[in-house]
């Protein structure tokens, strides 16, 4: 019997906040909270609408590391502490490659939005991310 293979998309669906110094900025997200789900990410998208991401939720703190491998799209990576703080921002990361982008310290999640989205609101570490895994919402 054969199955067709095809690429697994994320779980479920969730809003969070970015507090920067600019504002608030909410961001419709999709989640991505097992193995199968973080690994294809965002993988053969060919577009990411400004306002939507992906969250990639570790449950715990962990050093992570990202690559572009089959994503089509620039992304601009947010690394997120438990606590919701921002400790790093990886902007414009290139489509189709390789490299790996690491999150330089434990992490609990990872936000993939559309490059450019962290320049245009200011995204910074230090910043905070809200929503029902960092303390705002009820859920997980």
């Amino acid at each position: 019997m054969f199955a067709a293979v095809l690429p697994v998309r994320a779980g479920g669906q969730d809003t969070i906040d970015v507090v920067t110094r600019t504002g608030v900025h909410a961001f419709s997200v999709e989640l991505a909270t097992n193995a199968a789900e973080r690994a294809v990410g965002l993988m053969f998208r060919k577009e990411l609408p400004e306002g939507r991401g992906m969250l990639f939720d570790f449950q715990q703190e962990q050093p992570v590391q990202f690559w572009m491998h089959n994503t089509y799209i620039s992304l601009d990576m947010i690394f997120i502490a438990s606590d919701g703080r921002i400790v790093r921002v990886a902007q414009d990361a290139k489509p189709m490659s390789d490299d790996l982008i690491p999150s330089g310290r434990p992490v609990r999640a990872v936000l993939e939005v559309i490059a450019g989205t962290a320049r245009k609101f200011g995204i910074a570490a230090g910043d905070r991310v809200t929503g029902s895994f960092f303390g705002k919402g009820g859920g997980r």
